[in-house]
């Protein structure tokens, strides 16, 4: 029996060096999209911990931003831009499906012909801001975000969802503690975001401002993105001072949490620690009975960027990751 013990604490050591080593080695990467000259710039995010929140006395903070606690996270990669209309439109037109991708990852196995094809959209769902070269998605459903990392992952091989509170907050601070990932000034927000002060009320292309230290760009301003979270406002105070991974499973379709702020707000909405609770009021303009899945009509500052998970987790957990 201690022979048996020792080789378990054995296995069990080798295991976290192995992981510690992973998550050391773990670097950017580029994800083609073979039939197509478009590609997904990834950032990998170290593992580790961050306090999740503001503090009470940071200027311009709301009640559901706190308490501040601590979460874990393990290591992930993350879209290093918001994802734009040209590659959402590779989903949408399904005119790639068939070309079989090169070097296809085999983290899980399915199939492109498997998920379900979005609807075309019945008028311009960019609202006249365009859907030309570089520039962010907007007015797509959670639903539909989440479908997209569902074909995202059958055609390359990875599994990719939208992130979590957590990560996208872990991500968007890279590393700080102050309200926005570059300090406390919004003076200085006209060099990193598009914003109410500078957008001229339109979304721009992707990149085109400063990225945080961890290399994501537009992660404050720009369109504002989705996670995987039910919006709960109260959720922090029920989680205790720690917390690993923490994610608030969809129950219902409103509200979701949004982050980031868009290019139609204010500077206090674009804080790392800003929430926004999702809404039926984002297709109050669509005819149709019953609304859309697929879009919404009156939310074209909502759009999102998408995660690669490590750990790949089962099928029943991965259907609840994308919204089934």
């Amino acid at each position: 029996m201690k022979k048996t013990y020792r080789l378990l604490f054995l296995l069990f050591i080798i295991g976290l060096r192995i992981s510690h080593a992973q998550d050391d080695t773990l670097e950017d990467y580029v994800q083609p999209i073979d039939g197509t000259q478009l590609q997904l710039e990834m950032a990998a995010i170290p593992a580790g911990s961050f306090m999740m929140g503001s503090p009470a006395l940071e200027p311009n903070r709301i009640e559901d931003e706190g308490p501040k606690h601590k979460v874990s996270l393990p290591a992930f990669y993350i879209s290093k831009h918001e994802i734009t209309w040209e590659i959402y439109n590779l989903f949408i037109n399904r005119t790639i499906d068939s070309i079989q991708q090169k070097n296809k990852a085999t983290d899980l196995s399915l199939k492109v012909d498997a998920v379900a094809g979005a609807t075309i959209p019945y008028v311009d769902m960019s609202l006249g801001m365009g859907t030309g070269k570089g520039l962010p998605v907007g007015n797509v459903t959670h639903y539909a975000a989440s479908q997209f990392c569902k074909w995202l992952s059958a055609k390359t091989g990875h599994f990719y969802r939208l992130p979590t509170e957590a990560e996208w907050e872990y991500s968007a601070r890279a590393g700080t503690n102050t309200a926005y990932h570059f300090g406390d000034d919004p003076a200085l927000l006209k060099e990193y975001a598009w914003y109410y002060e500078n957008s001229d009320d339109t979304y721009h292309p992707v990149g085109q401002k400063k990225p945080n230290a961890w290399g994501l760009y537009d992660i404050h301003g720009n369109v504002a993105e989705w996670t995987l979270d039910q919006y709960v406002p109260d959720v922090y105070s029920k989680r205790g001072a720690r917390s690993s991974s923490p994610w608030e499973a969809s129950s219902n379709t409103y509200p979701h949490s949004v982050r980031g702020g868009s290019y139609y707000d204010d500077a206090q909405y674009l804080r790392s620690a800003a929430r926004m609770a999702s809404t039926e009021n984002w297709k109050m303009r669509d005819p149709q009975f019953p609304k859309s899945i697929w879009w919404n009509t009156d939310s074209p500052f909502v759009g999102f960027r998408v995660v690669r998970a490590l750990n790949i987790p089962t099928e029943t957990e991965i259907k609840k990751y994308w919204g089934e």
